[in-house]
């Protein structure tokens, strides 16, 4: 049960959530010099404070009178796992009580963090646990970075990656995924490389339309996992209304508008999209385009029918795509033992 503590932080506005001018403002009304808003806003970036008590250059009494007005928002952590390979799943709490998960995946000096969108997911895929849950709430730019942040926090160093492809679908809350997609490239904030920030969608056509418009080299990827009509319709019935033709062609519009290449997201699932009839489908989908497939071999999820496909045939899959000249590459999965993987998040640890 939540305390009265816990209900009064609640109510209070996220100070993170004002801009430097209504800090500024702010500041000005409370009596204080200017230059007390770049000090406090300068605690707020990156991975932030916990507390007020934490801004040490803060007069106490200005720190007691943003305490009062303003809470410092954040995610709770209310579990957390290890895995046999280093990753690490959290179980994260938002100021209203919504869980989301993240998980952290470290590789020798780099550091990747996957975050989730929104508070479970309303896509409803076939084989993907976060869609079996259904959908919550969608997630504002603070908390969607918040969970890098904590990554960053937990592993006491520097995240130098994120994808967008835990819970939910980024571009069914676009304009949160955006602006925190944003925070996180900043300088002031964990300045990771456009590039090094990747956005996946199961084929939401409107948000790659915009996505193709955005300044920044934001990395796309698309949860495909089928490019037969049919198939898609039953596993992915979220997207039902765009069809793969209309995706194709939204997707050869965002390569030419941003000369960047998208990546292709292909979970093989024994007897449903593993078929020759798939494999065809998915080589006529992709010749003759800038695209790169990442085949990945289905993770269980408890209570699901599907199976994964064997090792031997995501190799046939690699290898018959090489010969019309598309590039793809067996993605290994993370955090499988701990249900962190593609497919798993569903916002408590088994």
């Amino acid at each position: 049960m939540a305390s009265a503590d816990d209900a009064r932080s609640a109510a209070l506005r996220d100070l993170r959530t004002l801009s430097t001018d209504e800090l500024a403002a702010w500041m000005a009304e409370h009596g204080q010099p200017s230059f007390r808003a770049k000090q406090v806003a300068g605690w707020l970036e990156g991975a932030g404070v916990a507390s007020f008590d934490e801004m040490t250059n803060v007069p106490k009494a200005l720190r007691e009178a943003l305490a009062s007005e303003f809470s410092l928002g954040g995610l709770a952590q209310t579990a957390v796992a290890e895995s046999r390979d280093g990753s690490r799943k959290y179980v994260l709490a938002c100021a209203d009580g919504a869980l989301v998960e993240c998980v952290g995946m470290p590789s020798g000096r780099r550091l990747s963090a996957c975050v989730s969108t929104q508070a479970g997911c309303g896509m409803a895929c076939a084989f993907c646990a976060t869609g079996r849950e259904g959908l919550t709430r969608s997630l504002g730019a603070q908390e969607i970075s918040d969970q890098a942040a904590h990554v960053a926090r937990d592993f006491e160093r520097r995240v130098t990656s994120v994808v967008l492809m835990g819970q939910g679908e980024p571009f069914a809350n676009y304009d949160a995924t955006i602006a925190a997609m944003r925070m996180m490239n900043s300088e002031e904030g964990l300045g990771i490389g456009a590039r090094h920030i990747t956005v996946s969608t199961c084929g939401v056509i409107p948000g790659i339309r915009r996505l193709s418009s955005e300044p920044e080299q934001f990395t796309l990827a698309v949860s495909l996992h089928t490019a037969v009509q049919r198939t898609r319709d039953v596993l992915m019935p979220g997207v039902k209304r765009w069809s793969l033709l209309r995706l194709h062609e939204a997707l050869q519009d965002y390569v030419e508008a941003t000369g960047r290449r998208p990546t292709y997201e292909y979970a093989l699932m024994k007897g449903v999209n593993d078929t020759g009839e798939e494999l065809r489908a998915l080589c006529d989908f992709c010749e003759g385009t800038l695209c790169h497939v990442n085949i990945i071999p289905l993770n269980e999820v408890a209570g699901s029918a599907f199976l994964p496909s064997p090792a031997s045939r995501a190799q046939e899959f690699v290898d018959r795509l090489a010969k019309v000249g598309v590039e793809a590459t067996i993605r290994e999965s993370r955090g499988a033992d701990i249900d962190a993987a593609c497919g798993q998040l569903k916002a408590r640890l088994s």
